[in-house]
């Protein structure tokens, strides 16, 4: 499993079972109307046996599909579309809430080639659109270099994959450990950075993972574009500062440094004389 991204997860899920010559059948929620426990864009991965990688309702559908799958109801490279919550006796059923609707897209993959260049742009921190044409099956993927939003009108499925939330932290102190505790769950891989020793030496925390070097190296491998945060706590601004000027040249979405007021002076009057105009600052 891979921390704080769920698409990727799912789909390595699939690609592992499909090596092991496994069928697999990828559903992608396309619509929903109401209240929906998912959304656009939610995957589910379900194995020929019955195993899953993620969800796309509370449930109940994920019980009625699973079924199915273990029925053979998809064949190989069939590119379908599923709707339920039809009428209410059909939401009911299936535990969908009041006036709830839901409508997948059904891909019974081939190969995990089918999904390797998008685990290969995740696993880059790249961005692409897979793109699933409902009429003729086809599927095509596209690099992006810009924006792009996720959409589907009942013929063609265009699903944006891109890197995972990331939160460099700095430092391996109690403070860094509680916020890497609930970094995770609202999912962020969480990466911790100290070369302090006595820090670093037997660091086991369930909750992040301790990346080696210093920290600007840090900052600039691992924290460079808009899905990542940086956040420096260590107080020791031979290390904190290290990785601020890095990441306040970045692309990084927000980049934070604990310290009373008079230090936050003091480390912008630091940085300001390392170079960093005001605009970064």
């Amino acid at each position: 499993m891979t921390q704080g991204d769920p698409d990727r997860d799912v789909l390595e899920a699939a690609s592992h079972w499909l090596n092991r010559g496994h069928n697999v059948v990828l559903f992608t929620v396309g619509r929903t109307w109401g209240s929906s426990p998912r959304p656009p864009g939610a995957l589910l991965a379900v194995r020929d046996d019955g195993r899953m990688a993620g969800s796309v309702s509370g449930g109940c559908v994920e019980e009625h599909l699973v079924a199915r799958c273990q029925a053979g109801e998809w064949r190989s490279s069939h590119v379908t579309g599923l709707a339920y919550g039809v009428d209410r006796a059909e939401a009911d059923r299936f535990g969908l809430p009041c006036g709830g609707r839901l409508e997948l897209v059904v891909e019974a993959l081939d190969s995990a080639q089918d999904l390797a260049p998008v685990l290969e742009a995740l696993a880059n921190r790249r961005r692409v659109a897979r793109e699933v044409d409902l009429i003729s099956g086809a599927v095509s993927i596209h690099l992006l270099q810009g924006e792009a939003e996720f959409q589907y009108d009942g013929r063609r499925l265009i699903r944006v994959f891109g890197p995972g939330w990331r939160v460099l932290i700095i430092g391996a102190g109690q403070l860094s450990r509680y916020v890497a505790s609930f970094a995770e769950p609202l999912g962020f891989e969480a990466l911790v950075c100290d070369p302090r020793p006595e820090y670093a030496d037997g660091f086991d925390w369930n909750e992040a993972r301790l990346v080696p070097g210093m920290p600007d190296d840090a900052a600039r491998g691992l924290a460079h574009d808009d899905r990542c945060a940086v956040l420096a706590l260590t107080h020791d601004p031979r290390l904190d500062d290290m990785a601020l000027m890095e990441a306040l040249q970045s692309a990084a979405f927000y980049v934070g440094a604990i310290g009373s007021r008079s230090n936050q002076r003091a480390r912008l009057t630091r940085l300001e004389q390392l170079g960093l105009d005001s605009e970064q600052l």
